[in-house]
C-alpha cells in the first residue's frame, strides 16, 4: 500500500515575523562593520561624503594601514597567544583541584574568583604598574602577557570547573588503578575529555588580551612593546582627518579574532554547554 507523500508544513505568521524581527535585529549589529569595510574601501572619501555603496575599490588605505601598524599587529599577536598559554597552564590545574579532588570551600573559592571580574580594570592596573616597576616588567612583553593573561584566568576557571564537574570520577579512578597519578590522569585523561572547553577558554582568553587598551596604556611608557589597540589610538589622534585610513587600520585589526571565531564557533558551543547537563 503506498503512502501518500504529506507536503512540507508552511511557515505560519508567527514565524515570519520571529524571521524579519531576527533579520532586522541581524542588520543593526552588523551596520557599524559594514560601514567600516565601506569607509575603507574608498580612498580619497571624506566621512561626510561617503556613499551607502562602494563604486569604486580602493586598497590603498589597507596598504597604508598595513605598512604602519604591521609592527603592532605581530606584538598583539604574540601578546594575546602568550596569554592563552599563560591562562590555560594555570586555569587547567586550578579548575581540575576545584571539580575533582573535593577541596574544602571550593564553592567558595569559585565564588571569589567571580568577584575579581567586577574589579575595575584601571585600579588593577595601577597597582600592576608600581609592582612592574619594582620588577623591572614595565615596557616589556612578559610584563604584558602576564597582565593579560589574568583577563581570562577567572573566566577560564570558572569555565573549565563547570566543564570537569561533569566528567565521571569513576574514569579518573580508573586511571589511578591501573598505576596513573594524579597529574598522568590530569594530562591524558581530564585534559583530553576537556578540549572543547579548553579552547573555549583559550579563545575568550585571547579575545580579552588582543581587545585589551587599559593594561596597554598603563604598563608602557615607551614604543617598545605598543599593542594594536594602543597603537590605534595614536593613529587615529594623528589621522583624525584620514578615516579611510583609520578605518582600514580597524578592519585590519578585527580579521584574527574574527577567523579565529569561525574557526572554532562548533568548540564554543559545546564548550559551552558541555558542563551544564551533568
Amino acid at each position: 500500500m503506498s503512502r501518500t507523500p504529506t507536503a512540507p508544513a508552511r511557515p505560519g505568521p508567527r514565524s515570519v515575523v520571529s524571521t524579519a524581527a531576527a533579520l532586522a535585529i541581524l542588520v543593526v549589529l552588523l551596520f557599524p562593520l559594514y560601514w567600516m569595510v565601506n569607509i575603507a574601501l574608498q580612498p580619497g572619501e571624506g566621512l561626510a561624503s561617503t556613499r551607502w555603496l562602494p563604486t569604486g575599490l580602493g586598497w590603498s588605505n589597507f596598504s597604508r594601514a598595513l605598512s604602519s601598524q604591521g609592527d603592532s599587529l605581530v606584538t598583539s599577536l604574540v601578546v594575546a597567544l602568550g596569554a592563552v598559554v599563560v591562562c590555560l597552564a594555570l586555569a587547567a590545574p586550578a579548575a581540575y583541584g576545584l571539580a575533582q579532588l573535593g577541596l574544602r570551600g571550593s564553592g567558595t573559592m569559585v565564588f571569589s574568583t567571580l568577584i575579581t571580574q567586577m574589579v575595575p580594570g584601571i585600579v588593577i592596573a595601577n597597582a600592576l604598574y608600581s609592582a612592574y616597576v619594582d620588577l623591572g616588567l614595565v615596557n616589556s612583553l612578559p610584563g604584558l602577557i602576564l597582565a593579560d593573561a589574568s583577563l581570562g584566568l577567572p573566566f577560564s576557571i570558572v569555565l573549565l570547573r563547570s566543564f570537569m564537574v561533569s566528567i565521571p570520577t569513576e574514569v579518573v579512578e580508573a586511571a589511578l588503578v591501573d598505576g596513573a597519578n594524579r597529574f598522568t590522569a590530569f594530562v591524558r585523561i581530564v585534559l583530553p575529555m576537556s578540549r572543547n572547553a579548553l579552547i573555549t577558554s583559550g579563545l575568550f582568553s585571547f579575545l580579552f588580551a588582543w581587545s585589551d587598551f587599559m593594561f596597554a596604556l598603563t604598563l608602557n611608557t615607551t614604543d617598545d612593546v605598543k599593542p594594536i589597540t594602543l597603537s590605534m589610538y595614536e593613529y587615529i589622534g594623528a589621522h583624525v582627518s584620514d578615516w579611510g585610513a583609520v578605518m582600514a587600520t580597524a578592519v585590519v585589526s578585527a580579521v584574527p579574532a574574527a577567523i579565529l571565531l569561525v574557526l572554532a564557533q562548533k568548540y564554543v558551543a559545546a564548550g559551552i554547554t558541555g558542563g551544564s547537563v551533568k
